[in-house]
């Protein structure tokens, strides 16, 4: 009996495996769609759009577009979350939703790790942080300093309780011991046109926006996130450089990531992998990317996850310090 049941479990075994090999070989069959948590023309759109037309060749099959904007990404991903796993519903997140929100909120109704399997890292953007021409600082670590002998006095905008920049510049004050008033807005447009009315001292916006900016002489740069300094402004120094110890783990800006439901199978995940990598590795993708000043990533679904897993650790410490929503 007992040897029966062994049969019958290594039966079951192998069925589920061929199942999962056949499954990933006849796939894709139908349209993919990406489902996107911002509107058309915004930068993840742009993003998605470039890879889902190149998709288009290396699967074979269309990839649509499925804009899903509001509430910082909720409408793109529960419906992502809840679709079937079978590869055919994706989901293309920024850091914001992917790990800054879900490590310092308590009351997101999605687990980013349990609801959701990793699918492919897409690339890494860069911000830079600026101030108001006639704020009286030129530098990070005279920022800092007036933020700990002024707290409060200076204020910064972002787009939004919650957005990117609230975090990293939340992130800022937490690391150093440096106060800025926040003032949240709906758009990083609305912060910029704020600094530059002279309603806002400080910013931290996407390079790819921040940098036409800076050449006009509109704003004053004081660094920019992540670890290499932008071609684009190569005298300006990084975060990391010019924070000294205390900002060295502030890492990026914000990354873009592919999720697919939970419990997609695993050949599916790896099919779908080494097509957004290839999409990643081709040259004109790569130079449109640079264009937005966007760094390409190739990564496996594991590698991915691992990333993930040290956001959300490096978020969660944060929000020990920061209470956003229920959390």
């Amino acid at each position: 009996m007992v040897s029966a049941l062994v049969r019958s479990l290594v039966m079951a075994a192998a069925a589920t495996l061929v199942a999962g090999a056949v499954h990933a070989q006849q796939f894709p069959s139908r349209p993919i769609k990406i489902l996107v948590g911002y509107g058309a023309g915004g930068g993840t759109d742009t993003l998605a759009r470039l890879y889902a037309q190149k998709l288009q060749e290396v699967l074979n099959t269309p990839v649509i577009v499925d804009n899903k904007p509001g509430a910082q990404e909720l409408l793109a991903a529960i419906p992502v979350m809840n679709a079937p796993a079978d590869g055919y519903t994706l989901w293309m997140g920024t850091g914001g939703a992917l790990a800054q929100n879900p490590g310092v909120r308590r009351d997101l109704p999605y687990d980013i790790l349990k609801n959701f399997t990793p699918v492919a890292m897409v690339s890494e953007a860069e911000a830079v942080l600026f101030v108001r021409s006639d704020v009286p600082v030129n530098s990070l670590p005279e920022l800092i300093a007036y933020g700990k002998a002024n707290p409060g006095k200076l204020n910064y905008g972002s787009g939004g309780i919650g957005s990117g920049n609230h975090l990293q510049m939340e992130y800022l004050s937490s690391a150093t011991g440096a106060s800025f008033a926040h003032i949240p807005y709906k758009s990083d447009v609305e912060v910029t046109r704020d600094i530059m009315g002279g309603n806002v001292d400080i910013g931290i916006i996407i390079a790819q926006f921040a940098v036409p900016l800076i050449k006009d002489g509109k704003v004053k740069p004081i660094a920019v996130t992540g670890s290499q300094r932008l071609k684009e402004l190569p005298n300006l120094p990084t975060i990391q450089e010019a924070g000294g110890e205390a900002l060295k783990g502030m890492g990026s800006y914000t990354f873009f990531g592919v999720m697919a439901p939970s419990g997609t199978p695993a050949p599916v995940v790896a099919q779908l992998n080494d097509a957004f990598n290839k999409v990643g590795a081709m040259p004109d993708v790569a130079q449109r990317m640079r264009d937005i000043v966007q760094q390409p990533v190739k990564a496996t679904p594991g590698e991915f996850r691992q990333y993930l897993e040290r956001e959300l650790a490096k978020w969660r410490e944060v929000g020990k310090r920061v209470k956003i929503g229920s959390s």
